[in-house]
């Protein structure tokens, strides 16, 4: 029990470290020499690097930053079948890749707001829910023209999804404080929206 309680531990920490590499910040400060965190708002997510370099580095953003949150989970997934440690592992991973997007701490405690890099926890958990709510940020985001909106009602169905899907209570326990998280991320975004001053992705 012991050398498991040690592992998880490790695997937390370096989930939080892998969690910790600002990707969008890394590239725009690559390519433009800027740092992306004094840019629109601040945030070194795929939406904010939208603005200093495109369409095309957005997505590439938001794969990276979905991979780094399911790269840990799937290690962790594996040692938890491993030891037989029922989906608490992954789900540790999960919730710490996440703090580790949005505190970094290789930026002095910023960073993003965590939704790729969420998404990219719940396909490493359970990929039907993962790809349904991708799947629903794309359609909300599309038709609302608001990457806020996509992305806090994307977030919110996943507690949802993951009990109709009959997943286990730590996964489902993990996407509601993550959808809690995410949408606290975005409250600014929120206040925005029902003011009618939240930025369009596209006019």
């Amino acid at each position: 029990m012991i050398e498991v309680i040690n592992t998880t531990l490790v695997i937390a920490l370096v989930s939080y470290i892998i969690g910790s590499i600002p990707t969008g910040y890394i590239i725009v400060k690559l390519l433009k020499g800027i740092d992306i965190r004094t840019i629109g708002s601040g945030s070194t997510g795929a939406t904010n690097v939208k603005r200093v370099l495109g369409t095309k580095w957005f997505f590439i953003v938001m794969l990276l930053d979905a991979l780094k949150g399911a790269i840990p989970v799937l290690i962790a997934v594996n040692y938890h079948n491993f030891v037989h440690f029922r989906g608490l592992t992954p789900v540790i991973a999960a919730l710490f890749v996440i703090i580790g997007h949005s505190k970094s701490i290789f930026l002095k405690f910023t960073g993003g707001k965590s939704v790729a890099t969420g998404v990219g926890t719940i396909l490493a958990l359970c990929w039907p829910v993962g790809l349904i709510i991708a799947a629903v940020w794309a359609i909300v985001t599309y038709l609302s023209k608001y990457v806020s909106l996509g992305s806090v009602i994307a977030v919110a169905i996943a507690p949802v999804l993951m009990n109709a899907f009959n997943q286990n209570i730590y996964y489902i326990c993990f996407s509601a404080i993550g959808a809690i998280y995410v949408i606290l991320m975005h409250r600014e975004n929120i206040k925005r929206l029902i003011s009618g001053t939240e930025n369009k992705v596209r006019k």
